[in-house]
């Protein structure tokens, strides 16, 4: 799933080639991504591009007359930026298209089930429905994150996931933002000492400002096309039986669901395996307890 990041990259992709232009039309492909009836498509035809913004994960359109376009690419889905008036890929991936006079915004979704989602919304009232309501990182002190972090009491893991506590972190960094602050992925917010908020605090920050860099680097310029959860500078997201960079001690995961969380036992765990759900119900007393064990 697209994630700050790779948002961030988008959006600014999308501001030098679209901002002050006119919108022709939308096409839609997929009767599935349109969730709202009011605006309609052809509402929008002829409006101007007055900006863009995120809400999260989201990405948000503004046009004339406080129209927002908000997209949700949810796992799999992605932006093309092709020639004005440019086919809708054929497929099922093929969602839908934003003709402008300069060119072609395309959105595709790989993958059998339709996640993806469209909303055209009028008013900043109803704007501010889509916002789960998590702080920014770059936007917050060490207070608010301190706070954010310890409302509830949860695994790290789920609150740096949780869209409610920080906004745009997903699985991938999340696993990396841990792996840099040397913190379990299950270890509970209201067990952090003050020094391991700041680490992390610190780690969060500064793992998603490297990776803005990083992809502004590798785009050059160009519209963003390599856009994946799993790339290979990566420390330990993806990287499960491969050498952690830090130590050289094989990454770890938790399989759950359609997620996995990767992790380095040496460096966050203080070399203790955590129990994966499905072979550690399948192993009983044979799940080897600590990465030395194993």
């Amino acid at each position: 799933m697209p994630e700050l990041p790779d948002v961030t990259l988008y959006l600014e992709a999308l501001s030098q080639r679209i901002v002050g232009d006119e919108l022709v039309r939308i096409r839609l492909a997929s009767p599935f991504l349109l969730r709202t009836v009011t605006p309609s498509p052809a509402d929008l035809t002829g409006k101007h591009v007055a900006g863009l913004g995120r809400i999260g994960k989201r990405i948000v359109i503004e046009l004339e007359d406080e129209i927002f376009i908000v997209i949700h690419l949810m796992i799999a889905g992605r932006f093309k930026w092709l020639a004005p008036g440019a086919k809708i890929p054929g497929g099922k991936a093929g969602l839908a298209a934003f003709d402008f006079t300069r060119g072609t915004l395309v959105l595709t979704e790989q993958g059998a089930k339709r996640r993806a989602s469209l909303h055209l919304v009028r008013g900043e009232k109803e704007l501010a429905a889509f916002d789960p309501g998590g702080i920014e990182i770059f936007d917050s002190t060490l207070e608010q994150f301190r706070d954010a972090l310890r409302r509830e009491r949860h695994t790290l893991k789920r609150t740096l996931t949780d869209p409610h506590v920080f906004s745009g972190i997903g699985n991938a960094y999340s696993d990396e933002i841990l792996h840099r602050a040397r913190l379990s992925p299950v270890q509970m917010t209201t067990n952090l000492t003050d020094e391991e908020v700041k680490r992390l605090f610190q780690a969060t920050g500064d793992v998603l400002a490297e990776w803005i860099e990083r992809l502004r680097d590798d785009a050059g310029g160009r519209f963003p096309e390599r856009v994946t959860a799993f790339r290979p500078e990566m420390a330990v997201h993806g990287k499960y039986n491969e050498p952690c960079p830090v130590c050289g001690t094989k990454v770890q995961h938790i399989v759950y669901a359609e997620n996995e969380t990767n992790y380095c036992a040496r460096c966050q765990t203080g070399g203790k395996l955590l129990a994966d759900r499905a072979l550690s119900r399948l192993l009983h007393g044979d799940w080897p307890k600590s990465i030395d064990e194993l």
